[in-house]
């Protein structure tokens, strides 16, 4: 079950789970990178958008997606 669309994030990182109540700060990549998701983006679409904003290699922001969605993945947002 994807529960992304159902967190609270604010413009400083913080985000909160309104079903478990848990709540996290997430850097400006994350911050990015959650917002996308939320607006249903692609992964080709947020990489590209990625290395457009922080000026990253297109390697280095499908890394930092990839290690960023692991994670949502292991606190079972995704």
């Amino acid at each position: 079950m994807n529960r992304i669309k159902q967190l609270a994030i604010n413009e400083e990182g913080f985000v909160f789970d309104p079903l478990t109540g848990d709540s996290f700060t997430v850097n400006q990549t994350g911050l990015f990178i959650l917002q996308k998701l939320k607006e249903g983006k692609e992964t080709e679409q947020i990489v590209k958008e990625l290395t457009e904003e922080f000026e990253v290699s297109q390697e280095e922001a499908e890394r930092d997606l990839i290690d960023f969605v692991e994670k949502l993945r292991s606190y079972r947002l995704l």
